[in-house]
C-alpha cells in the first residue's frame, strides 16, 4: 500500500491523539496505533497487506500469539502493556498467514489473571488452545477450569514483568503434570543456565520462548545451545521459532543472521521445534511484516514434510489438538 502523504500525517496526529489521550502507549514497548486507528488497518499491529507466499499445511498452528482486550483490567505494575489487540482482530491475521489453529499465551500486561486468554479462546473455539500464567497460590480446582477452557502449559516469563519465580517451578509443574501440560519458559541465559539442574529434573516438558534466546553470534558454541538442544534431542524440550526480529542485527526483510540458528534446531530434533507469529509483537514500536516473517521461516524449513511437522505435527502433540 503506498503511503501517501496524507495518509502519514493522518497516521501521525492519530498517534499523538492516542499520546493525550493515554491510548496505545505500552510502557517499555514504544508507542502503538490507538484502537481507531488499529481497526482500520488492513491487518492490525502488522506491516504489509500482501498474504503470505507460502502454503501452509492443513491445521497449520500459530503457537504464540496475545490478546489484548480493554474490557479487561491490567495488572497493578504491569510494564509492557499494549493498545487492543482482538480476537476479531487476530481472525483478519489468520486469513493473510492461512493458518486455522492457535495458541494464545497470557503476556505480562495481566499478570496471573487469565480472563482475556479465557475469552478469546471461547471465541475461537476448537481450533484454539490457550498457556495460562499462575502462581503457586492457584487452586486446583482453578487448574481444572483452566484446562476445561482449553489451557495446555504453564508459562514462566522471567525476562519481562515477571509475578512468578523459579521456586514455583517444581511444586507447579508436580501439579500440572497429570494434565499433560508443559512449562513455557522465557529466561534470561544468566538465569537459565543458572537453574540447569532444575530444569532438567522438572516432570513435564519445557518450551522455551523465541529460540530459547540463544545468542546468534554464539549461536552452537554458547552453553544455552548445548543445554537447550541437549532437552530436545531426549526429547524433553522443544523451541518456539518465535520473534525472529528480537535478536537479529540484519533485520527484515529476510532476518538472514538468524537463519544459521533455526536451521540448526530444525535438523537436530525437528519433531521439537514449534512456530509462532508473536502477533501483535509487543515489545516492537515498528510491527514487522508477519506474511514475510512466516515465509522466512518456512523457508528455513526447506521442504513441504518439515512445514507438515513444524506447523502442525508438532503443534497437535504438544497441545493436544
Amino acid at each position: 500500500m503506498q503511503d501517501h502523504p496524507s495518509r502519514r500525517v493522518f497516521l501521525r496526529r492519530g498517534v499523538q491523539l492516542g499520546i493525550g489521550i493515554g491510548i496505545g502507549i505500552g510502557i517499555g514497548a514504544g508507542i502503538h496505533l490507538p484502537h481507531a486507528l488499529a481497526q482500520s488497518e488492513p491487518y492490525p499491529h502488522s506491516t504489509g497487506s500482501e498474504p503470505a507466499a507460502s502454503r501452509l499445511p492443513q491445521d497449520a498452528c500459530d503457537c504464540h500469539m496475545h490478546i489484548y482486550d480493554p474490557r479487561f483490567a491490567w495488572a497493578p505494575g504491569a510494564k509492557l502493556l499494549h493498545a487492543p489487540a482482538t480476537v476479531a482482530m487476530y481472525r483478519r491475521l489468520q486469513q493473510r498467514l492461512g493458518t486455522t489453529r492457535n495458541v494464545v499465551v497470557t503476556p505480562s500486561a495481566y499478570g496471573v489473571d487469565n480472563s482475556c486468554t479465557l475469552d478469546a479462546l471461547a471465541q475461537l473455539g476448537a481450533a484454539a488452545r490457550g498457556v495460562a500464567v499462575v502462581n503457586d497460590q492457584v487452586s486446583d480446582a482453578e487448574l481444572q477450569r483452566l484446562h476445561q477452557a482449553g489451557v495446555r502449559g504453564l508459562r514462566f516469563n522471567l525476562a519481562v514483568g515477571s509475578v512468578t519465580t523459579v521456586e514455583m517451578m517444581e511444586p507447579l509443574a508436580r501439579r500440572i503434570a497429570p494434565l499433560g501440560w508443559h512449562l513455557q519458559v522465557n529466561m534470561p541465559n544468566e538465569l537459565l543456565l543458572a537453574n540447569r539442574t532444575l530444569l532438567s529434573k522438572l516432570p513435564v516438558p519445557l518450551v522455551f520462548d523465541h529460540f530459547a534466546r540463544i545468542p546468534l553470534q554464539a549461536g552452537p558454541a554458547h552453553p544455552v545451545f548445548d543445554f537447550v538442544t541437549g532437552l530436545m534431542r531426549e526429547q524433553r524440550a522443544s523451541v518456539k521459532l518465535s520473534g525472529a526480529y528480537l535478536y537479529s542485527k540484519r533485520g527484515a526483510p529476510d532476518y538472514e543472521d538468524v537463519a544459521p540458528l533455526a536451521r540448526t534446531l530444525v535438523q537436530l530434533a525437528p519433531s521439537q521445534v514449534v512456530w509462532g507469529s508473536d502477533w501483535p509483537h509487543p515489545t516492537e514500536q515498528h510491527k514487522p511484516d508477519d506474511a514475510r516473517l512466516l515465509d522466512v521461516m518456512t523457508s528455513w524449513l526447506g521442504s513441504e514434510a518439515l512445514m507438515r511437522t513444524v506447523l502442525a505435527d508438532n503443534p497437535a502433540r504438544l497441545y493436544q489438538f
